[in-house]
């Protein structure tokens, strides 16, 4: 609120009311008042509504990192790696590496999972954007599940709203036998009341490469409907649905063309950076 007008502020105390911010709607509010419009009372009830929305809003922002200060990113850039050498490969004895392969999707991920706008410059031309879910994609072996394990530990340890949970088919063909639901890993809404959904971000590895009977389940049609679904989940509750594949961009096309006449999955892929990863296996 540095530009914002301290008359205004001044006369809204007036009235008891503090500044939301937004000047335009603290100036609509200031004029009911003075006018002393029917209005006047909604106004005032609203304007309490509107103050919470900024302090929500303020209350966000300061909890954020700011990563477009360059110091500010290397302490994060050192703490992931402090994460995936003693945490996610600590049972494997083995290091972390980053290179030339890996070294600019790290970049954009560490920008991204901070909302940093920084994000959207570090592949320039690929229209990559912050509202977007990711997808990483690559050979076998290239690291993208590995990757997602170790933003998942560090997203949880920075205690970061974008904190997403991992999943692999084979876990949501397991549950899918035990209750007949993918309820957990879409609107999460089955101890809810009403029609309460809990949706929670979520990272599905390797899609499109285990389309086989399980047990007597399509885990195809099972994947499509995740994907259907979290595409709702993604639309309303802004609730991300992460992927990795090994497929490239003609196989995922063919793979998911194959139940979907209409295309609908497809081209909801638009609502996803999708990110190569090159070089050769790290197992």
């Amino acid at each position: 609120m540095n530009e914002y007008p301290k008359t205004l502020a001044d006369a809204l105390a007036m009235y008891h009311k503090k500044p939301t911010g937004n000047v335009d709607w603290d100036q609509a509010v200031l004029a009911s008042c003075r006018n002393k419009e029917k209005s006047s009372s909604t106004w005032l009830e609203l304007h309490d509504v509107a103050l919470k929305v900024h302090y929500d809003i303020e209350k966000a922002r300061l909890s954020s990192f700011d990563l477009q200060d360059e110091g500010t990113y290397k302490a994060h850039a050192k703490l992931l790696l402090y994460i995936a050498n003693n945490v996610v490969l600590a049972r494997q004895r083995r290091q972390f590496v980053i290179d030339d392969n890996n070294r600019s999707v790290i970049r954009f991920l560490l920008y991204y999972f901070n909302g940093c706008p920084l994000a959207e410059e570090v592949f320039p031309g690929r229209g990559y954007k912050l509202h977007k879910n990711i997808m990483l994609q690559g050979g076998v072996g290239v690291g993208k599940t590995m990757l997602m394990q170790v933003f998942s530990e560090y997203l949880m340890r920075i205690r970061s709203p974008r904190f997403f949970y991992n999943l692999s088919v084979t876990q949501m063909v397991n549950y899918y036998t035990l209750h007949n639901n993918l309820d957990r890993f879409t609107f999460n809404e089955e101890e809810n009341k009403g029609f309460q959904c809990t949706p929670v971000n979520i990272c599905l590895n390797d899609i499109g490469i285990q389309d086989k009977t399980f047990f007597g389940m399509d885990t195809g049609l099972l994947t499509d409907e995740f994907l259907h679904a979290r595409n709702e989940i993604w639309t309303q509750y802004g609730k991300c649905a992460h992927l990795t594949t090994n497929l490239d961009d003609k196989a995922l096309r063919k793979r998911f063309e194959r139940n979907d006449g209409f295309g609908r999955l497809v081209d909801r892929f638009k609502t996803y950076n999708i990110i190569p990863m090159g070089g050769v296996s790290r197992r």
